[in-house]
C-alpha cells in the first residue's frame, strides 16, 4: 500500500527552511535587502506560504531568531557557582562577546529597528523571548539576595536594567568598544550599587 505524504511533517519541513532562510538572508545580504520573495525563493516556498503564517518580514525574522534560542534546551538558566561576581561576570562576557560578533550584530540590529517600529511585534518579543531571559537573570539574583550577596530589598526588575542598559546603550550608539573588561566593569559597578 502506498504510503501517503504527511501534510503536518510537510509544513513543519516547510516552516524550518523559512525559518532558515531568513536568517541566512539576514546574514549574507542585511535586514534591508531581505524580501518575503527572496526568502520564499531561497526556501523552495511560495510567498502565500509565507504569508499564511507570518504577517510581516519583521514577524518571520523574529520567529528565525526566537526558534535559535527555542533550539538551545536548557539554556535559560545562569551559571549558580555560589559567587555573584565571578558568574555575572561569565554571563556579561558571554552578552558582550555575542554583541561585538559581526555574525550576530547585524542581524539583531535589524530586529531591533523592527521592534523599534511595530509595537506588535516588541510584544511578541517581550513575552516569547525577553521575558524568559529575563526570569532566569532575576531567578539567579534572588539566590544571590537568599544568600546575603545583593541587599535583599533590591528590586530585580530595575536591577537588570541597571545592570544591562549601559551595555545596550553602548552597542546602539557605537560609542565605544564591547571588551572583557568593560563587561567586568559594568558588574563591579553593578555590584557595588546592590550589595547589602
Amino acid at each position: 500500500m502506498p504510503k501517503h505524504p504527511d501534510p503536518a511533517r510537510r509544513s513543519e519541513r516547510s516552516r524550518q527552511a523559512i525559518l532558515d532562510a531568513a536568517r541566512e538572508l539576514v546574514s549574507e545580504v542585511g535586514y534591508a535587502k531581505v524580501s518575503i520573495e527572496a526568502i520564499a525563493a531561497r526556501a523552495g516556498v511560495g510567498k502565500q506560504t509565507i504569508y499564511r503564517w507570518w504577517r510581516s518580514k519583521g514577524a518571520v525574522i523574529f520567529d528565525a531568531f526566537l526558534a535559535l534560542s527555542e533550539a538551545d534546551e536548557g539554556g535559560m538558566a545562569l551559571p549558580d557557582t555560589g559567587d555573584i561576581e565571578a558568574d555575572l561576570k561569565t554571563v556579561m562576557r558571554a552578552t558582550v562577546a555575542e554583541f561585538a560578533d559581526p555574525a550576530f550584530e547585524g542581524p539583531i540590529r535589524a530586529l531591533t529597528t523592527e521592534l523599534i517600529n511595530d509595537a506588535d511585534l516588541a510584544a511578541q518579543y517581550r513575552e516569547r523571548l525577553a521575558a524568559p531571559v529575563d526570569e532566569a537573570k532575576k531567578a539567579r539574583l534572588r539566590t544571590a539576595q537568599q544568600a546575603g550577596q545583593l541587599a535583599a530589598d533590591l528590586d530585580l526588575e530595575v536591577a537588570l536594567e541597571l545592570l544591562y542598559a549601559p551595555l545596550f546603550q553602548r552597542w546602539i550608539h557605537r560609542s565605544g568598544p564591547l571588551t572583557p573588561d568593560y563587561a567586568d566593569t559594568l558588574v563591579d559597578l553593578f555590584l557595588k550599587a546592590t550589595r547589602p
